[in-house]
């Protein structure tokens, strides 16, 4: 089963919410104006139900199929929320909101999600239930945590769940997948680094805060290079690095260093948030000074379930006539929440030659929609087959 032709004649359509949720961005929970487009469009499809507030700002739609025989429920999700970033695209549709920018595609993967929605409402050729998931706050806030928190799994029966990301690079409607471990966890942490100031041309008279962090940052690369099993996949980085003085002649009393850990298992993550504080301390007081630690665990490792996984690789090669296998990546999807709830999976879907995401000349591909739209669809009336 190619594209399916019902999303070619939709296109028009569904282009023209993507480009409006992209003229007007919302960034983390703040996705007012998104979720009540959404929560409009879910109600004029004619949804059997449409529930708003579900981890703050996300909204569910649930469309019930012509038959339910073995009371099989199915959830889709996509993502609403922008980045903080500048739009440099030049688009006539480009983000109305000084500081905000559609960078990662989200607007396509609700925009999409939406169309199929729209057709799953008009077929219903389906033995069960879909519950369209819309959620907030992906980039930072936890927003599918939260969807979780509010007993959404259990609410309405969702037995398993899917996901969607676009992604640049890929040849336009081409997916790839990967079973297990797919997305990184995404640990942050502060180093506060004390000493004692005074003037750069009597550096005897204090504990230089500067050399004493320069010698931290270093030491910390020895937790990937020395500590970590080297056929296991860990990233520790140093991403700033701020003195309390910025003057030329001055030695600051403090420095301010932070960081991202981005670890593929339990135990790789547990090894970096035991050897991070234990080599920040140790590098401080060899030098005089001392530290102070906030390690902060961000999402956890998102890991696709072997089955679900087989069985969308299999749809989206239904759809596009080949499935690729998805490298491991690094950064991070909160996604992992929801697949920690329920069994499920998580597949990318070609964005064609674009701007990588998070990048402030991003823009979401409107060729992928037909593909992206065919691939959800498809996973329902395949896995909720009379």
């Amino acid at each position: 089963m190619p594209v399916k032709n019902r999303f070619a004649e939709l296109l028009p359509e569904i282009t023209e919410w993507r480009r409006d949720i992209h003229e007007n961005p919302e960034i983390l929970f703040e996705t007012h104006r998104t979720s009540a487009l959404v929560a409009e469009k879910l109600k004029e499809f004619g949804c059997d139900e449409v529930v708003e507030g579900i981890g703050r700002t996300g909204v569910v739609g649930v469309i019930k199929g012509k038959s339910d025989t073995k009371g099989r429920t199915i959830g889709l999700r996509a993502d609403m929320d922008a980045l903080p970033i500048l739009e440099a695209t030049g688009l006539d549709y480009a983000s109305k909101t000084p500081g905000a920018m559609h960078a990662c595609g989200h607007d396509g993967h609700t925009a999409m999600l939406l169309g199929a929605a729209k057709y799953l409402s008009e077929t219903r050729n389906f033995d069960g239930t879909v519950v369209v998931i819309f959620q907030p706050a992906e980039e930072g806030g936890g927003g599918g945590k939260e969807m979780c928190d509010d007993g959404m799994m259990d609410r309405w029966g969702i037995d398993e769940v899917y996901g969607m990301h676009n992604w640049p690079g890929r040849p336009v409607g081409s997916f790839a997948i990967r079973p297990g471990a797919f997305f990184a966890a995404t640990d942050m942490f502060e180093l506060t680094v004390k000493g004692k100031g005074g003037h750069a041309a009597k550096p005897q008279e204090t504990i230089d805060t500067t050399v004493l962090a320069s010698h931290m940052v270093l030491a910390l690369q020895t937790i990937a290079s020395r500590n970590a099993d080297p056929v296991q996949q860990i990233v520790v980085s140093v991403t700033a690095f701020e003195t309390s003085s910025k003057a030329f002649n001055v030695i600051p009393d403090q420095v301010m260093l932070r960081g991202t850990v981005r670890t593929m298992s339990t135990e790789m993550r547990d090894l970096a948030a035991k050897r991070l504080p234990e080599i920040a301390e140790g590098v401080a007081t060899t030098f005089g000074g001392a530290v102070e630690v906030n390690y902060i665990k961000g999402y956890p490792v998102m890991v696709n379930h072997e089955e679900q996984t087989d069985f969308a690789a299999s749809v989206a090669a239904s759809v596009s006539g080949d499935c690729d296998e998805a490298p491991l990546i690094m950064g991070g999807e909160d996604f992992a929440y929801m697949l920690e709830e329920r069994p499920g999976a998580y597949i990318l879907v070609g964005n064609g030659d674009t701007a990588m995401v998070h990048h402030p000349e991003y823009n979401f591909n409107d060729e992928v929609i037909p593909a992206g739209c065919s691939w959800w669809a498809e996973i329902v009336e395949q896995r909720l087959a009379s």
